[in-house]
């Protein structure tokens, strides 16, 4: 499965001993992320209970990271299922193409930030699992027609 946690440096910051100023996590497109980053999101304010997601990309490449609190990520194809916890802001999570995700348990005030590929396009989405199971398999078979 094409989806894994990549550690960002995380730089603490401190004029003396007795005075920490906080950590300063640096990001370089087509350094630390291994795509250009074309399109840049975030998630807040997410109601206690409530599951985002249910869809998966053709292309898309993207980075997840939580810069605040916490929350769980569910990647899967047909064949197997991961679940990745988001609670650290120097730690990021890649998911490739052509893999199916929910983001879920967000954490009060939870803000999950997203390195995307591509810009908005509706094309590269699929929406229905049952659609998304179909193209995963011919995927699987070799067989990249839609």
């Amino acid at each position: 499965m094409n989806a894994h946690k990549i550690e960002f440096q995380d730089i603490v910051d401190i004029k003396n001993e007795d005075r920490p100023m906080g950590h300063l996590t640096p990001i370089e497109g087509d350094f630390d992320i291994p795509f250009e980053i074309r399109r840049i999101y975030y998630i807040t304010r997410v109601p206690e209970h409530t599951i985002r997601g249910f869809h998966a990309h053709k292309e898309l490449e993207q980075v997840l990271l939580c810069l605040n609190g916490a929350v769980k990520i569910s990647v899967s194809d047909p064949f197997c299922k991961q679940v990745f916890v988001l609670d650290d802001p120097a730690t990021g999570l890649y998911i490739g193409p052509g893999l199916w995700r929910e983001m879920y348990d967000f954490s009060p005030a939870a803000v999950l930030l997203v390195l995307a590929s591509q810009r908005y396009e509706e094309a590269d989405y699929i929406r229905d699992y049952r659609t998304y199971c179909e193209y995963a398999y011919r995927l699987e078979k070799g067989d990249s027609n839609e």
